[in-house]
Order: structure tokens, then C-alpha cells, then sequence
């Protein structure tokens, strides 16, 4: 077996394609459990009397683990020029390093090597080892309904940079107003429209903290408009991504079917 067909296979199982076959999906198991155990270990060692029972356990996973994904990211960007879209050996590659979820495989293994370059204090690197959490996202290569959620975002972007930029601009009018409004009555909750902001958010999306809210009459009746607003406003992406999911699936539906011998996807194209 010559190098190309080696490199074709290891990244045909490293992304979790169909012509992995077996090892392809043995692997994608493997790396969705070394997550998942990745995620509890974190999440765990924040309490302190189960950490300080054994921390030396929580260091060495960790380290075995950046072992496993810094193999794995290697490899994947050794095998990468198999796929077409990165063919080319220098350029191929580094637009690989770019993609989003080559970018998530770097920042999954960085914390642990950036003190070793860099001088961190305790705080800076205990500052660092959270953003392990960041692992999780490496699922979305294995799992096909987080697939289908970057799908849906990616088709809708125009969509939803359009409710993003509407609720911005009422943001900015409602704080405008309600800053005009509540100033002179609480000098110190709204003292410019940047601190009427906070109230804004709070309002636009109906959570209500409560330690900022209008007093006055007028100011209670744009309150209470504002927030029937943010309702509806907020309800537009809702639409846009739900209509979008269904979208996706019923195109998946209608271009693939399943083999009834093997369970696998045909694609009628």
C-alpha cells in the first residue's frame, strides 16, 4: 500500500466518512467517549474536596489526552491533502489549519502548551486550563444533528445577521428613550444611555434582573411596550432557525435513502 492510499485511509477514518468503514466509526466512539470523559474531568475538578483527593489522576488524564488529540491533529493535517478542497501540500494545509473545526482541534490541546512558551501566572493559567471545555465542540464532526446545526446557521446567516442588526437598532432607541425618560429621576441607574443598556438587554429579552427598572409613570408604560416588543422580536430568529431545521431535513430526506441491507445512506444524485 503506497503512502497516498495510507493518507486517503487515515483521513477517510480520522472524519468519520463512510469509506472509514469499521476503524472509522471504532474511532469517532473513541474520541466522542475521551471527550465526554475530558468535559466530566473539567467540570469535576471544580469541586474542591473531590480534587484534592487525587489531583495527580486529573493531571495525568489530562496529559494522556492532549497526547491522543495532538496525535490526532498531526494526522489530520498530514492526511488533509487527500480531501481536494486541500490538495496543494504547503496551501492546502494551512487553509485546512483555518477551518473551524481544525481551529477547535488547536484551541482543544493550546492551553496545555502555551505555559511552556510562555510565562503565566497561577491565575493566567488556571484561566487557561478552562478553556478545555472547549473539546466538547469536537463532536460536531461525529454527531450528525450538530452537522445539521451549523448547516442551518450557515444557509440562514443572512437571515439572522438581519434580526441581529433590527434588535440592535431597537436596543439603541429603547435605551435612548428610556434614558431620556428615567435619567433625572435615578441619576445613578441611568446616567447615560450605554448604563440604559443593561436595562435595555434585560427588558428586550424578557429576563428582568431587576436591579435596574423604570419608576415613572411614562417610563413603566415604554417598559411594558418595550418588553411585548422583545417578544416578538426575539421570536424571528426563533422562526427563521426552526424553518431552517426543517428545511435541512426533509432536503436530507428527499436526497438520501437508506440501504435496507447494510443501513447505510444512498445518495440518488
Amino acid at each position: 500500500m503506497n503512502i497516498n492510499r495510507i493518507k486517503t485511509r487515515l483521513y477517510n477514518i480520522l472524519e468519520a466518512n463512510p469509506e472509514g468503514g469499521l476503524p472509522g466509526r471504532l474511532f469517532g466512539i473513541f474520541i466522542i467517549a475521551l471527550i465526554s470523559l475530558n468535559v466530566t474531568a473539567v467540570i469535576v475538578e471544580t469541586v474542591e474536596n473531590i480534587y484534592k483527593t487525587n489531583p495527580t489522576f486529573f493531571h495525568d488524564f489530562d496529559k494522556i489526552s492532549v497526547l491522543i488529540f495532538t496525535v490526532e491533529y498531526v494526522l489530520r493535517i498530514w492526511s488533509c491533502t487527500s480531501n481536494s478542497k486541500f490538495q496543494r501540500p504547503i496551501k492546502g494545509r494551512i487553509r485546512f489549519i483555518f477551518t473551524p473545526l481544525a481551529i477547535v482541534d488547536l484551541v482543544s490541546i493550546l492551553p496545555f502548551y502555551l505555559p511552556m512558551v510562555v510565562l503565566l501566572d497561577l491565575r493566567d493559567i488556571r484561566a487557561l486550563r478552562i478553556f478545555r471545555i472547549f473539546r466538547l465542540l469536537k463532536i460536531g464532526r461525529y454527531v450528525e444533528s450538530l452537522k445539521i446545526i451549523g448547516t442551518v446557521f450557515m444557509k440562514k446567516k443572512e437571515e439572522l445577521a438581519i434580526t441581529i442588526l433590527i434588535v440592535l437598532v431597537l436596543l439603541i432607541i429603547v435605551s435612548s428613550l428610556m434614558y431620556f425618560v428615567e435619567n433625572q429621576t435615578q441619576p445613578k441607574a441611568f446616567s447615560s444611555i450605554p448604563m440604559a443598556m443593561w436595562w435595555g438587554v434585560a427588558a428586550l429579552t424578557t429576563v428582568g434582573y431587576g436591579d435596574v427598572y423604570p419608576i415613572t409613570p411614562l417610563g413603566k408604560f415604554l417598559g411594558a411596550i418595550i418588553a411585548f416588543l422583545g417578544i416578538g422580536i426575539f421570536a424571528l430568529p426563533t422562526g427563521i432557525l426552526g424553518a431552517g431545521f426543517v428545511e435541512e431535513i426533509q432536503n436530507r430526506k428527499n436526497n438520501h435513502k437508506v440501504c435496507p441491507h447494510c443501513g447505510k445512506e444512498i445518495d440518488d444524485k
